[in-house]
């Protein structure tokens, strides 16, 4: 669940600041994936790191 929200949170955050930078669909597109796949990165880290305090 965390890696999904990150992930979504991510691709948010990317094509905001592509179109920050007056780029254009495809490099707000890019922008979006590589956040996305950081911030699901982070967020599976996080999950990981959840599950091994819990359990």
């Amino acid at each position: 669940m965390i890696v999904i929200v990150m992930a979504i949170l991510g691709a948010i955050i990317g094509a905001r600041t592509a179109k920050g930078r007056k780029g254009n669909r495809l490099d707000i597109a890019q922008y979006a994936v590589i956040y996305a796949i950081a911030f699901a990165l982070l967020g599976l880290i996080v999950t990981i790191a959840v599950e091994k305090l819990i359990a």
